[in-house]
Formats: C-alpha cells, structure tokens, sequence
C-alpha cells in the first residue's frame, strides 16, 4: 500500500488553498530553474575571463608595471638635474640684476646730489630776485606818482591848448606862414600886436568872421546833393523803364489770357448750343471815355504802346443761341440763357487753367432738357479727359446719369444722414418728386 501511494500524486491530498499556492509556485519554480541555468552559463564565462585577465595580468601588466617604475625612477633624476640648473641661471641672472640695480641707485644719489646743489643756487637766485623785485616795486611807486603830476600836468596844458586853439578860431583862417613869422617872437611882443590887431579888428565887428567856413561848408553840401540828385534821377530813371516793362508784360500776359479764355468759350459755346455761337470782347478806354466797339480779342489787333491795365474796363459777351440774326448782350438773355453763358465761362476757364476739382451747386435748375444734357455730357467728357473731378447737387436725371457715384442726403429727427445710393433709386427719387412738385 506504501508503494501503491508512493506511485500516486500528492495533489489529491492538498487543501484547495495549498493547490492555489502550487499552481502559482510550479510556473515561478519552472523560471528560476531557467535562470539557474543562464546563471550558471554567465558564471562559467565570467570565470573563464577573468583566467584570462589574470594571466594577462600576471604576464604582462605587471612586467609593464615595472618598466614603467624604472623610467619613472630615471626621468625624476634627469628632471632634478635640470631643475637645479635653471636655479643656478636664475641666481646668475639675479645676481647681474642686483649688481645692475646698485649701480643705478649710485648713479640716481649722484643725481639727487646735483639736484640738491642746484636748488640751493636757484633758492639763493631767487633770494636776490626778491630784493629785486622789491627795489622796483618801491621804484614803481615812486614813478607812478610822478606820472600822475605828470598826466594832472598833461590836461592842465591840454586845457589851455583847446582855450588857445578856441581863441585861434575865433580870430578865423590864419595865413600859412603865421606859425614861422610869429614863432621868434617873444610873449611881450605878440601880446602888443595882439593888442594892436583887437584895436583894429574893433572897427570891423560888424562883419561876419564865419563867413568864409560858411562858404566852404555850404558849397560843399551844395556838391553833396548835386551828386545825390543825379544819383535819384538815375535810380528814377531806372524805375521808370522797369515799371513800363511790367506794363508791357502785364499787358500781354492779360491779353494772351483774354486770347485763351475767348477762344475756348466759342468753342465749349458751340457745344452747349447747337448751331449758337458766342464770343468774349474786351472793353477799353481811349481818349478818357469808354470804347463801346465791338472788338473781337481773339483776332488779330494793332499794337498798343502805353502798356497800361486802367486801359481796360471790362468784358463784353455777345451769343447767339439760333446762330441766325444778330447777337444778343447779358441783359437780353433769359435766367436759363444766362445759366448756359455763366458755365461756358467757367468750361473756357477750366480748360485753360484745370483746377483738381469743381463744386457746382444746381447749376441744372434753371436749365432746359437740351442744355442740361449738353452740360451733363461735358462734365463727363471733362472727368474723362481733365483727370477733374466735379461735384454737383441736382434734382434732375441729366446729370445723374453721367455720374460715377451717388450720395442721397436724407433728413430726418433734424439729424442729416448721406448714403451711397444706386442710378436707378435716385432716377427713382428724382422722378417722384417732380410728379410730387406737378401735383
């Protein structure tokens, strides 16, 4: 029966806690063993190297070991050897520079002795210099004052100098020789003949002593403005051919205008008014009275010679708007006449000097069909080709229709509001509220 169980398994007998156990320990067990033997795989190459390194070691390391302690033993004698060497160098070299330094200390107390000696010289130099200095500065004293009885002197003659000279003056222009015939002469003397000439100047005191220094400076002043006069009448002179030439270019820049603008205002004329024609006439003075002729300056003309802008007083503009029958004046035309005369004015203006934008305020209103259109078109015609902008109010189609952009202007709560509104919503406007105005 012992054998029979000893045959059987154990696990039949297990509790189940211990069968838990088994089942968890047999995969565990089945694991080790498997790094038992790599274990044991690793040990064996592990001690296979380090035989080998062993004997490396033992035959080879060690030999290099000792080699290398040899050279190590031999080069720190050579090192030692060398190192004493440069000492001694560095002691020769010390001591040259110590021999070197005594000598230049010797050579600097030689210098300071010197120095020494020559300062006392220049201290004793300087002690004399002193007593010099101030023996002048006592001197100078002594002469200042004396300059000032000297100067004090100086104006007391300069004094009399200006009495006499006054006094020589007064007696008038002296002859050439006074100062030679008088100068050996003693004091009593000339005061006797001074004495004697008062006597006789006694006689002539109601002449004027001044009266030739008076000629003298009158005449030089008269020479002084004879030279400044002639100096004005050619400066007047001058002045006067600048001032005509102004004249002349004013004349002719004003005319080479006036040419321009009428010519243009024929032309923008004609193209307002089919089949009308117009022109600019220029009015002028002759004589002092006004010219009322008919003059056409854009024609050939006789040349005027006085050069003057008072010659003009005016423009004159004569149109026709049937081209038939005689030219009607400002006065004869009707408002809507007038509107188309005002803008071909500024149209004739604009092209003879563009300016970069125009703002017109309802010139249409008072326009015809025909006219607005003709004007609408030439706005066009002129953004197109002037680069000019023109900005106009219209309660009329003709100029909306040629416009790039439009803007509504609403009001409303008194508060103004502008939009940007299509061609066809202000034709929409437009016509709403003209049937508004008809009703």
């Amino acid at each position: 029966m012992k054998q029979d169980e000893m045959g059987t398994e154990l696990v039949d007998h297990l509790t189940p806690q211990e069968k838990d156990s088994l089942s968890r320990l047999n995969p565990e067990i089945t694991a080790l063993k498997e790094k038992l033997i790599a274990c044991r795989s690793n040990r064996i190459e592990t001690e296979t190297r380090k035989a080998e390194l062993e004997m490396n070691l033992s035959t080879n390391l060690v030999r290099r070991k000792q080699e290398l302690e040899a050279i190590k033993l031999s080069s720190e004698a050579d090192m030692l050897h060398s190192e004493a060497e440069m000492k001694r160098q560095e002691l020769l070299e010390a001591n040259i520079l110590v021999e070197n330094l005594t000598e230049q200390q010797k050579r600097v107390s030689q210098s300071m002795d010197e120095r020494n000696k020559k300062m006392k010289g220049i201290k004793v130099e300087k002690d004399n210099i002193k007593a010099l200095e101030d023996k002048y500065q006592t001197t100078l004293q002594d002469e200042a004052k004396e300059l000032e009885q000297l100067v004090s002197k100086r104006n007391t003659f300069l004094a009399k100098q200006e009495e006499y000279s006054k006094k020589i003056r007064e007696l008038g222009p002296l002859a050439s020789d006074a100062f030679e015939r008088y100068k050996r002469k003693s004091i009593k003397e000339l005061y006797k003949m001074l004495h004697n000439c008062n006597e006789q100047l006694q006689q002539f005191s109601h002449v004027n002593k001044k009266a030739l220094d008076q000629y003298v400076n009158f005449t030089e002043q008269r020479e002084e403005l004879q030279r400044r006069q002639a100096e004005l009448d050619a400066g007047d002179e001058k002045i006067k051919e600048l001032i005509k030439v102004l004249d002349m270019r004013k004349d002719e820049s004003i005319e080479r205008t006036f040419k321009g603008v009428a010519k243009h205002f024929r032309e923008v004329f004609s193209e307002l008014v089919q089949g009308g024609h117009g022109m600019l006439i220029m009015k002028k003075k002759k004589d002092g009275e006004e010219d009322d002729n008919d003059y056409d300056e854009d024609g050939p003309r006789a040349a005027d010679m006085e050069g003057r802008v008072e010659k003009y007083t005016g423009v004159k503009v004569k149109v026709s708007f049937t081209g038939q029958g005689d030219t009607q004046s400002m006065k004869q035309l009707s408002g809507g006449q007038k509107t188309v005369v005002a803008l071909t004015l500024i149209f004739a203006i604009q092209r003879c000097d563009p300016a970069p934008f125009y703002l017109f305020d309802e010139i249409d209103a008072a326009l015809d069909p025909q006219y607005r259109t003709a004007v609408g078109n030439m706005v066009r015609r002129l953004a197109d080709m002037a680069s000019t902008q023109f900005i106009t109010t219209t309660f009329r189609p003709e100029l909306v229709k040629v416009a790039d952009k439009i803007y509504g202007v609403t009001h409303k709560n008194r508060v103004s509001r502008v939009n940007i509104v299509t061609k066809d919503e202000a034709l929409d406007f437009i016509e709403h509220d003209q049937s508004h105005n008809a009703e």
